[in-house]
């Protein structure tokens, strides 16, 4: 029979053993060395303990790439709003392309930039054409009141000063009324005075007003369409954009022309259409025409001053209209696109 040799015995090791008494009476006693499971359990330490120093590295590592990039780029929006205090609102926030939220606010930011700067340029544009439109009949006024002041009076010729200069004086104020007007749809909250309205109703009384007009011009003004169509609105306010453009396609049209005013539904909308068979107008201008007191060259000579349609372009913004135009060929169309509204069924509710 072979011998097993015992393994060397450490005083100091730690052991983990298991005693059993076998059927026969002998003792078994087993025993294992437990020192390599210590070791095992020191190495599994240490790792951690690298393990949380790399994680610490590698947070303040990124947190000072962070701190560094978020200061970088509040330094960029620094330094752009200094260029803006110092030459205007031409500067704008660079782009790294990384589409994060820093490029988000940026471009927000620059699209506010680009607002202010449009808006700044309307008030500058305002501001010219009203001293241009008002230098015309104020010169007149004087010249007028100069020419009476160094002469005999004269009733009938005092008179037709007088006549003279209140007319180029209501022209003044129609201007200002207009302007007044347009800024109160702009700034005011309107929409208090929405209610149910039938565009179909509103376009015949327009037609019924400007018929006469048309008929001076030597020319047709019509409605076609639905019977009912039915939008939330001002229904004075609509009125009012509604004429505006029927006018200026009766002022702008052909002489002897056909001017139509068409409203009807489509894909969900309610779209009122006045098109004109005149010369129309380039392409390039048709988002000009609506600014204030934006004219053609060749529209000059007629009555007016360039603030028609900017009402109706106040008035669409405020009903979340969609003003589009287009060559009728010849002519031109402009078409408003609004919400549509589910048809009522008490007929007390709807206005017009």
């Amino acid at each position: 029979m072979g011998h097993f040799s015992a393994p060397e015995w450490k005083p100091d090791a730690a052991l983990r053993a298991m005693f059993e008494t076998l059927p026969d009476g002998y003792h078994l006693l087993v025993g294992k060395d437990i020192d390599d499971l210590d070791q095992f359990a020191k190495a599994i330490y240490a790792a951690l303990a690298w393990s949380a120093a790399l994680i610490f590295v590698l947070a303040g590592s990124v947190s000072i790439s962070v701190t560094r990039r978020t200061v970088g780029r509040i330094e960029a929006i620094n330094a752009t709003s200094r260029a803006i205090m110092e030459s205007g609102p031409s500067s704008r926030i660079p782009l790294r392309g990384t589409r994060d939220e820093w490029d988000r606010l940026a471009e927000n930011l620059n699209t506010m930039l680009d607002r202010i700067e449009g808006l700044m340029g309307e008030v500058k544009q305002v501001t010219d054409n009203v001293a241009h439109d008002l230098r015309t009949p104020l010169a007149r006024i004087r010249g007028r009141l100069e020419k009476a002041y160094g002469r005999c009076r004269d009733a009938d010729q005092d008179q037709s000063l007088i006549n003279e200069t209140m007319a180029d004086l209501d022209g003044v104020l129609r201007m200002f009324s207009s302007l007044t007007r347009i800024s109160q749809i702009e700034t005011s909250d309107r929409t208090s005075a929405f209610r149910t309205v039938n565009l179909a109703e509103i376009a015949r009384e327009v037609v019924e007003l400007f018929d006469a007009a048309a008929e001076d011009r030597g020319g047709h003004l019509g409605t076609v369409g639905e019977q009912q169509v039915l939008v939330t609105g001002d229904r004075d306010l609509l009125f009012d954009a509604m004429a505006n453009l029927v006018d200026n396609a009766i002022k702008h049209g052909r002489e002897a022309g056909r001017v139509t005013v068409e409203v009807n539904q489509s894909d969900g909308h309610a779209v009122i259409s006045v098109a004109d068979d005149g010369p129309g107008i380039p392409a390039d201008e048709f988002q000009n025409i609506f600014k204030r007191f934006y004219r053609l060259e060749r529209s000059r000579c007629t009555p007016g001053n360039g603030l028609g349609l900017s009402l109706v372009a106040a008035v669409a913004r405020l009903h979340g209209v969609r003003i589009e135009m287009m060559d009728n060929q010849p002519g031109l169309k402009v078409l408003l696109q609004f919400p549509l509204v589910a048809a009522t069924s008490s007929q007390d509710q709807i206005v017009g």
